[in-house]
C-alpha cells in the first residue's frame, strides 16, 4: 500500500511558522525566569535594618501560603557561616502567613544576609535574599548565586515543558471534539488521526518531563539532579507532584478513548450504533477531558488567591473553551490541507463551536482578569496586566480572522452542490465521474491510494505486461517493480487531481489561508498564556508593594543612624521605585533626614514631590510634617527634625511622580 505524500503547504505557511516562532522566541525570552506568585510582604528584621542585639529568631511573611522545607530560609554571619538551626518556625496566624528560623545564640555584630527560597501555592518557585545588621554593619564575603529560582537551563526546559502541554491539551481536546460534533468521518481519516494522536504523545512526553525536573526546577536548578529518586519522590508528596501523576493517569484513559474513536467508531456502520457510540464517547470524553484541565487548576492560579472555589471550576471551563476552539482550529487546518474532501457541512459546524468557545473564553476570561488583577493601575502597571493586554489583542485579532474564515464558509456554503446530506458514519453517494465531488470524496484522504480502484481511462495500465489479448485471467504474481511503478503513477494523477481541484476552488483556498492564519495567531497567542500562568498575579504585586513597609519595625541602636528601605508603586509611568530613608543620629532631639528615591534598577529617579510625616501614636504626638528640599536629582533632605520623646514613631513617606500619581508608604521605628 502507498501512501500519497502530503501537498506542500507553500510559502506562505513557512513565512507565518516563522513569524510565529519568532514572536513565541521573543515572548518567552522576555519572561523573568522566576516570576513570582507568591511575594515576600516583610521581615523581621527588615531589609537594611541595624539592631541593637541579635533577635532569637528572624521571620518572613509573605501574600500567600507558600511550602517551606528545612533549607528555604538561610542566615549567613559575614564569613558566610550558617547563623541559623535550621529550625523552621510556623509564625500564621489567621489571614498572615508567616515563617520564621531560630538564630543560634551569641551571634557576633556584624551584617548577615539572609537568603530564602520556597514555593508558593500555586506551584511556582520564588526566593530572594536581603541583609540587616547587628550593633554595627560590617564587610561580608557571602556571594550569593546569581541564578534566580526557576532560571537557567532547568527552568527554560520547564518551560518549554510547560508550553508544550498546553499545546498537547488543546490538539487532543479539541481534536477529538472536532471530529465527534463537526466531522464524524474524520476518525477514519488517517492525518486527522495522527494529529490527534500527536497530540496525546505530546501532553503526555512533557508531563512526564515537568515530574522529572520539577525537583531541580523548585530547589538546587541543577539538571544532574533529574536523577535524584529521593528528589522525585519528595516531588510526589507535593500538591504539583500529585496533580501531574493524576494526570498521567487520566492520560491512560483519554488513550482508551483515542483508540475507541479512531477503531471502533470509525469502523462502525450502522447509524444507530455510531449514534450511541458516539454518545458515550462524548460523555466519557468530556469526563476525562474535564478531569485532566483541573490537574492545572488544582495545582495553579485558579487555587490560590480570592474565591478558589469558583475559581477552580471556571478555570477548567476556560481551559476546555480554549481547547475545543484552538485544537479543533489545528485539526480543521489538517483536513483542508491533507485531507481536501472534508464536507463543508462540518466547517459550518465547527464556526458554530468556535462560536460558542469564544463566548465561554470571554466570559470566563473577564473573571479571571478581575480576580488577579483587581484595579485598572494594575491591568497597565504590572507585568502580569500588560501580558494580559496583549492576550486581550491576539484574542481579537484571532476573532477577526475568525470573522473572515466565517464569510469564507458561507461561500462555500452557496456554491455547494444541492445533494442530500448523507448520514453521520456513512459515505456518500457516488456522483458521475469527473466532478468536483468525485475528485474529493472518492477517497483520496485515506491511508494510501493503493486502496481505491482504478479510473477507466488508467485500468489499461493496472493490467500486468504479459496479460493476453484475449482477456485471459493474469497470473497471481505481479512484478514487484512494475507493482511499484504502477503505485507511484496512481500517487502522482492523486496529487495532480487534488492540486486541480483546489485550484479551481477560490473559495476553498481562501478558507485555508485564513485558517492557517488563525493558526499561527493562536500558536502565539498560546505563548502569552504560558507566560502569564508564570508571571506574579497584578493583583499580588500591588499588594506586595502596598504592605512591603508595614511590617514591625526593628530597635533603633542608640547614637547610630535609623536607615531602612521602602518600596512604592504610584501606579503611573516611572511610578516604581524606592525610598531609602536615613535618620541620623536617631534619636530624640534634633536630626538630619535624608531621602534617596531611586528606580528599581538602583538608578536616581527625579519625582516632582516627596513629603514625610512623624507620628508617636501612644503618646497622641502628629503628625509631625516634615518638608524636605530637593538637594539633586534622587535627593531630598531636611535638617533640624524634631523627634520630642522617645517610643516607637510611624515615619510616612508620600511620593508623587505625576500630577495625578502618588502613594504614601511607612515603616515603624523606635526612638531612644
Amino acid at each position: 500500500m502507498t501512501t500519497p505524500t502530503a501537498p506542500r503547504l507553500g510559502t506562505a505557511l513557512a513565512r507565518l511558522l516563522v513569524l510565529a516562532a519568532a514572536l513565541l522566541g521573543v515572548l518567552l525570552a522576555g519572561a523573568a525566569p522566576a516570576s513570582a506568585h507568591a511575594a515576600l510582604t516583610g521581615s523581621d528584621p527588615q531589609d537594611g535594618a541595624v539592631v541593637a542585639t541579635a533577635p532569637k529568631e528572624l521571620g518572613l511573611t509573605f501574600s500567600e501560603q507558600v511550602a517551606m522545607s528545612p533549607d528555604s530560609i538561610r542566615v549567613l554571619d559575614p564569613s558566610g557561616r550558617r547563623a541559623d538551626t535550621g529550625e523552621i518556625i510556623d509564625l500564621c496566624s489567621g489571614a498572615v502567613v508567616k515563617y520564621g528560623v531560630a538564630l543560634r545564640a551569641g551571634l557576633p555584630d556584624g551584617t548577615y544576609t539572609v537568603a530564602w527560597q520556597t514555593v508558593s501555592a500555586d506551584s511556582h518557585p520564588i526566593a530572594g535574599a536581603f541583609t540587616f545588621s547587628i550593633g554595627a554593619p560590617s564587610a561580608t564575603s557571602v556571594a550569593l548565586p546569581e541564578q534566580a529560582a526557576g532560571g537557567g537551563v532547568v527552568g527554560a526546559l520547564y518551560g518549554i515543558a510547560r508550553y508544550l502541554s498546553y499545546a498537547g491539551f488543546a490538539v487532543l481536546v479539541g481534536g477529538g471534539a472536532f471530529v465527534l460534533l463537526c466531522w464524524p468521518r474524520g476518525a477514519g481519516v488517517r492525518p486527522v488521526q495522527q494529529t490527534v494522536v500527536r497530540g496525546w504523545l505530546t501532553l503526555t512526553g512533557a508531563t512526564l518531563v515537568m515530574l522529572l525536573l520539577r525537583g531541580p526546577y523548585t530547589g538546587s536548578g541543577k539538571l544532574a539532579d533529574v536523577f535524584d529518586l529521593g528528589g522525585l519522590q519528595a516531588v510526589l508528596q507535593t500538591k504539583t507532584g500529585a496533580a501531574l501523576t493524576s494526570r498521567l493517569l487520566l492520560l491512560g484513559a483519554a488513550a482508551l478513548f483515542v483508540a475507541v474513536l479512531f477503531g471502533a467508531y470509525a469502523r462502525r456502520t450502522d447509524p444507530k450504533e455510531r449514534k450511541d457510540l458516539a454518545f458515550g464517547l462524548g460523555l466519557g470524553g468530556t469526563v476525562v477531558a474535564a478531569g485532566i484541565a483541573g490537574t492545572w487548576a488544582l495545582a495553579e492560579h485558579a487555587s490560590t488567591g480570592i474565591q478558589p472555589g469558583i475559581a477552580m471550576p471556571v478555570d477548567i471551563l476556560h481551559l476546555l473553551a480554549v481547547a475545543t476552539w484552538l485544537g479543533g482550529l489545528t485539526t480543521l487546518l489538517v483536513a483542508l490541507y491533507r485531507a481536501p474532501s472534508v464536507e463543508r457541512a462540518a466547517v459550518e459546524r465547527f464556526s458554530r463551536v468556535a462560536f460558542v468557545s469564544v463566548a465561554v473564553l470571554v466570559a470566563t476570561g473577564i473573571y479571571q482578569s478581575w480576580r488577579q488583577v483587581g484595579s485598572w493601575s494594575a491591568l497597565t502597571g504590572t507585568r502580569y496586566g500588560q501580558l494580559l493586554l496583549v492576550k486581550i489583542g491576539l484574542m481579537a485579532v484571532l476573532v477577526g480572522i475568525a470573522w473572515i474564515s466565517r464569510r469564507w464558509t458561507r461561500r462555500l456554503a452557496e456554491r455547494a452542490p444541492t445533494l442530500p446530506e448523507p448520514e453521520s458514519g456513512s459515505e456518500p453517494e457516488p456522483e458521475a465521474e469527473g466532478t468536483e465531488k468525485d475528485l474529493e470524496d472518492e477517497g483520496l484522504e485515506n491511508e494510501g491510494l493503493a486502496d481505491e480502484a482504478p479510473d477507466d481511462e488508467d485500468a489499461g495500465d493496472d493490467r500486468p505486461a504479459d496479460a493476453d489479448a484475449d482477456g485471459e485471467d493474469a497470473p497471481e504474481e505481479i512484478d514487484p517493480e512494475r507493482a511499484a511503478q504502477l503505485a507511484r503513477q496512481r500517487a502522482a494523477v492523486a496529487t495532480a487531481r487534488r492540486k486541480k481541484a483546489r485550484d479551481a476552488d477560490p473559495e476553498r483556498t481562501g478558507l485555508r489561508r485564513s485558517v492557517l492564519t488563525e493558526a499561527a495567531v493562536a500558536v502565539v497567542l498560546l505563548a502569552v498564556t504560558t507566560v502569564l500562568t508564570s508571571t506574579e498575579p497584578g493583583r499580588t504585586e500591588e499588594e506586595a508593594a502596598r504592605t512591603g513597609g508595614t511590617t514591625a519595625g526593628s530597635t533603633a541602636v542608640p547614637d547610630r543612624p535609623v536607615d531602612f528601605r521602602l518600596p512604592f508603586d504610584t501606579g503611573g509611568v516611572d511610578g516604581k521605585g524606592v525610598v531609602r530613608l536615613s535618620l541620623d543620629p536617631g534619636r530624640t532631639g534634633a536630626n538630619a533626614l535624608h531621602l534617596f528615591v531611586e528606580r528599581p534598577n538602583g538608578k536616581p529617579l527625579d519625582v516632582p514631590e516627596i513629603k514625610v510625616n512623624l507620628t508617636l501614636e501612644e503618646k497622641g504626638v502628629g503628625p509631625l510634617p516634615v518638608a524636605p528640599d530637593r538637594i539633586q536629582t534622587g535627593h531630598w533632605s531636611a535638617s533640624g527634625v524634631q523627634l520630642p520623646l522617645p517610643g516607637e514613631w510611624r515615619i510616612q513617606v508620600t511620593v508623587r511622580t505625576s500630577e495625578i500619581d502618588q502613594t504614601t508608604i511607612e515603616k515603624n521605628v523606635k526612638i531612644g
